[in-house]
């Protein structure tokens, strides 16, 4: 355990942003299943709204860095395929 007083409060701070980060995170993975839900019961004018939410939302992370923008994008586009995909069919 360090001992300065500046290391323990960069403790704190990691902490304070590991619990933030994991909120994000778990609420893209939230956002995202219920976008795949609205998928498998071919609801499109549903998962079309909710798509711009999503990625809205993995935007706003990516910028925040609590993930890496290539990995936003990444997930914005499969999503994306994965809408005109069932459009399509």
């Amino acid at each position: 355990m360090p001992i300065k007083h500046a290391a323990l409060k960069q403790i704190r701070k990691d902490r304070t942003r590991q619990s933030r980060n994991q909120a994000v995170r778990a609420e893209l993975k939230t956002l995202t299943k219920r976008l795949l839900a609205l998928l498998g019961e071919q609801k499109l004018e549903e998962a079309r709204q909710l798509i711009r939410l999503v990625s809205k939302k993995f935007d706003r992370a990516a910028s925040a860095r609590v993930i890496h923008p290539n990995t936003a994008a990444r997930y914005k586009s499969r999503l994306a395929h994965r809408i005109a995909r069932t459009a399509k069919a």
